[in-house]
């Protein structure tokens, strides 16, 4: 194992969308002698007030775009680790328009690690399990970190560019980056068009919800909470030029999921709508996180997915203010695409 890295001050790109704003959180309430820097494009998933109530003191916050080279060089110039969490991340977005996945997962990313070359800023990569493809649904095998890449949708495959930028900086230029990917994050501050908000926000408005195909594809479900624990563990006590899945063994097929919301929120067990499947729709995601465990001992605390879901639901239930603006657009563009 290397030397523990401790960082005086951090780059967090996409530090205002779901995932990176529950990091920074974590970071300001766990690691006190850490500044960050957010740097964040506010697109339609990113959203200042996601970053409520991080000390002002411990946090910056940079309005810019991850593919701007002089912003990113200015940055980097000043922190000694950046958390490459910015990405274009929705599936069905990537199929209806996948130039903007390029942009932001391919050149964002490039822009970054050149930053991190020029300054010797330590640089870790947020990835996703998809870019393995999928497994089939009786298949008892996992992805591992020796899983070849078989990535099926725009998405998965800039992220899988991404991943191997990331790697020949490291091994061409010498970059000290790692690579963690993550299964399916679930919790507060995810935007509504995903899985889990997406159909607890139909019920709070009186949607009947939708449920893709079959409704069989399972994913591996881990609360953001642990997602940040582990993402720290990688960057602080990681190899060098290593990747490290994360997952909590959370395998859930999409109706068992939606079945479970159906229930904690006082519905019957069918109260949904069937929609047509979208386009090269993957069909199991599952992670062996054993060497992230086994190297840095790092554990999941929400071990419990029924306790997690009912406090998510809760958030969406309390915090109505924060997604209602956005809810009707995104169910319009559903509408569109017929689902």
């Amino acid at each position: 194992m290397s030397e523990a890295f401790s960082p005086k001050h951090i780059v967090v790109t996409g530090g205002a969308g779901f995932i990176g704003s529950n990091f920074v959180h974590w970071v300001a309430g766990n690691v006190p002698q850490v500044h960050i820097t957010v740097l964040d494009a506010l697109t339609y998933a990113g959203n200042l007030e996601n970053l409520e109530g991080v000390p002002g003191d411990r946090m910056d916050f940079v309005h810019g775009d991850i593919c701007d080279a002089p912003l990113v060089d200015e940055l980097f110039a000043k922190a000694d680790a950046c958390v490459h969490f910015a990405a274009e991340s929705h599936n069905d977005n990537s199929i209806t328009n996948p130039a903007p996945f390029v942009r932001t997962n391919v050149e964002g990313t490039f822009t970054l690690l050149e930053a991190a070359r020029a300054h010797g800023t330590r640089f870790h990569h947020i990835s996703t399990d998809e870019v393995y493809g999928d497994l089939a649904l009786d298949d008892p095998a996992r992805f591992t970190e020796e899983t070849p890449y078989h990535p099926s949708s725009p998405y998965s495959s800039t992220k899988a560019s991404s991943d191997l930028l990331v790697r020949a900086w490291h091994r061409t230029y010498g970059v000290a980056a790692t690579i963690s990917n993550c299964s399916n994050n679930y919790g507060p501050r995810q935007h509504i068009e995903k899985f889990i908000p997406r159909q607890i926000t139909n019920i709070l408005c009186g949607i009947r919800p939708k449920l893709y195909g079959d409704g069989k594809n399972v994913r591996d479900w881990i609360h953001t909470e642990d997602h940040s624990s582990a993402v720290w563990e990688v960057l602080t006590r990681g190899r060098i030029g290593e990747t490290y899945l994360i997952g909590a063994d959370g395998e859930r097929s999409n109706i068992d999921v939606l079945r479970a919301i159906l229930s904690e929120m006082g519905k019957e067990a069918d109260d949904f709508d069937w929609v047509r499947d979208r386009p090269g729709h993957d069909r199991r995601y599952a992670i062996d996180s054993t060497k992230l465990r086994r190297e840095l001992g790092w554990q999941p605390i929400h071990t419990d997915f029924a306790q997690g879901l009912r406090q998510t639901i809760e958030w969406y239930r309390s915090n109505q203010q924060w997604w209602q603006g956005a809810k009707e657009a995104t169910e319009a563009k559903y509408a569109k695409q017929g689902q």
